[in-house]
């Protein structure tokens, strides 16, 4: 009767890293100290944060009745979260921290892009660019869901287009009434 440790597969654990995740990044996914690129991605957090607060602080003190703090404390929280998340990534960089390879993906490393899907993609959002101002948020947006569905796979264009035209005309309401931000109407000026 033997009393062999079972492999980490039997046990229900999966291999520390995929072949093709070895080969395309040379990692085994074994700890060998800390990632520096990683630090560089901290960096640019902490910059950011900075950036934000900078910005924020140059804001001139402007408050009515229907704002009593002004527009200044939302970019210096969002600029201080930056950098707390940076230097939490930091440190836990320095302890050694590697992110996990995402189990759920179901992509193949070892293929090419699709670049047939890319340039679909890419004319639909410069389409949107284009037309947004002569045709209207409405237009465009619908037409932005239609194409986005359609380039990535979908081949109902009807109902793909109906929820687009709803999903536009519930931010452009959206905007209006709860923001106060007027999107662009196009032709649709006046109908709207």
């Amino acid at each position: 009767m033997s009393h062999a440790a079972p492999s980490p597969e039997a046990a229900g654990h999966e291999p520390a890293a995929s072949a093709a995740y070895q080969e395309l990044t040379g990692h085994d996914g074994e700890s060998r100290g800390p990632d520096r690129a990683q630090f560089g991605v901290a960096a640019a957090l902490g910059l950011l944060g900075l950036l934000v607060i900078g910005d924020a602080l140059r804001l001139a003190h402007v408050t009515s009745s229907n704002d009593p703090i002004g527009p200044k404390p939302m970019p210096l929280v969002v600029g201080a979260l930056l950098l707390v998340t940076a230097a939490l990534y930091a440190l836990d960089i320095a302890r050694g921290g590697v992110g996990e390879m995402e189990a759920g993906e179901d992509v193949d490393l070892g293929e090419s892009a699709d670049w047939k899907t890319l340039a679909m993609l890419a004319a639909v959002f410069i389409a949107n660019a284009l037309l947004i101002q002569p045709l209207g948020w409405v237009i465009s947006g619908t037409l932005l869901f239609a194409g986005t569905s359609y380039a990535l796979g979908s081949r109902h264009i009807i109902r793909a287009t109906l929820i687009g035209l709803t999903l536009s005309l519930i931010t452009f309401y959206g905007f209006a009434i709860g923001l106060g931000v007027n999107l662009p109407a196009g032709i649709l000026q006046g109908i709207l």
